[in-house]
């Protein structure tokens, strides 16, 4: 985080971990980028990089290769500048891989014939049904300026022929927000350890083996790994852990119910396409659950920092959020490269006032 910059407001948050890949899309140094999420890692740093972070239905895309943190959230997804180039990657990397076996066949069958590309329906709002929770993803927003744009948008959002329903409650969502209440923590830290120890020793050629050896190492090497700076109370609390015991399936029980309970009952009983909500606040939601999301950029507030509007639906519904997020993104086209002011300044700089 220290090392990257926002590349529209040098001194805002990037957002983690995938800042690098938003930052490289926005900085038009890169086409599309590839991210893994577990808990926000796509969808936070596109939203605060005025990007597009596509998170895909859990086991749509293969994890093989990708060091796990908790392989029931964790999923595979992009950051682009566009839908469409979000979408048309997706159809390279979504399907059945024998490496991840269980989760891509389970989720092999949400891919539909001819691919996601047929999706890319400008007039994909007409008919859709949005929700919108306001308590607690609107207000948390504290009268900002980005309550004003995501007012706006829904106008657009009706005018495009979409039913938003308003005002939606979902049961437990205070819960649902608070990894240590809701089982997250609970269960990441037992089996961040067992899938990362697997991960390890499938490694041809490593001077570590288990996450005890990664500790050992990062203690014996405090400098170069910068222990002082940013410790690795998790690592430990993780190593502490002995496996996927009563009280870790309680937590997954936990999570599970949850959502059931909270987000996919409010989907279902309001017979809605997508929840849509300004910035990053749906993320837990969708994380609890491996329901797909994407954020596409909505706006700048009165800094100038970006932020997007995020659709997430229920798993396998990633026809139906490609186009409304398409339909969204072209009826609005909000974004604007980042690089209008400093390349202002920085030309009068090298070359003087013109």
């Amino acid at each position: 985080m220290e090392h990257v910059q926002n590349p529209y407001v040098p001194s805002g948050n990037p957002c983690g971990s995938s800042s690098g890949s938003a930052i490289s899309v926005a900085a038009n140094m890169v086409a599309v980028s590839l991210a893994s999420e577990t808990h926000g890692s796509i969808l936070c740093p596109a939203d605060h990089n005025s990007v597009v972070g596509f998170k895909p239905t859990v086991g749509l895309t293969s994890r093989a290769g990708v060091i796990p943190i908790l392989p029931r959230h964790d999923t595979v997804g992009t950051i682009s500048r566009t839908v469409s180039d979000a979408v048309y990657v997706l159809d390279v990397i979504a399907g059945f891989d024998p490496q991840d076996y269980e989760a891509t066949k389970e989720a092999a069958k949400f891919v539909p014939v001819g691919g996601y590309k047929q999706f890319l329906n400008p007039n994909g709002l007409e008919g859709k049904r949005l929700g919108v929770v306001r308590n607690p993803f609107v207000s948390s927003l504290n009268k900002s300026s980005v309550i004003e744009e995501f007012e706006r948008h829904l106008k657009t959002i009706r005018q495009r022929g979409a039913t938003v329903v308003d005002n939606l409650e979902i049961a437990n969502v205070d819960v649902i927000l608070s990894s240590k209440r809701s089982g997250e923590l609970t269960a990441m830290l037992a089996e961040f350890k067992v899938s990362f120890n697997d991960y390890l020793k499938e490694l041809i050629s490593s001077p570590v083996r288990s996450l005890a050896d990664i500790i050992a190492f990062n203690q014996n090497n405090p400098d170069l790994e910068k222990t002082k700076e940013y410790g690795q109370a998790t690592f430990i609390a993780s190593e502490k852990t002995s496996g996927i015991g009563e009280k870790e399936r309680q937590a997954f029980e936990l999570m599970e119910n949850l959502s059931r309970n909270g987000f996919e009952k409010l989907m279902m009983e309001n017979e809605l396409d997508a929840l849509v909500t300004p910035g990053t606040g749906a993320i837990p939601l969708l994380a609890i659950g491996g329901h797909p999301g994407i954020t596409v950029p909505a706006g700048y507030d009165s800094a100038g920092m970006p932020f997007g509007i995020c659709f997430g639906g229920i798993k396998g519904t990633e026809p139906t959020l490609i186009e409304i997020a398409y339909a969204f993104e072209q009826a609005t086209m909000i974004r604007r490269p980042p690089f209008s002011k400093s390349f202002e300044m920085n030309n009068e700089v090298l070359f003087g006032s013109v």
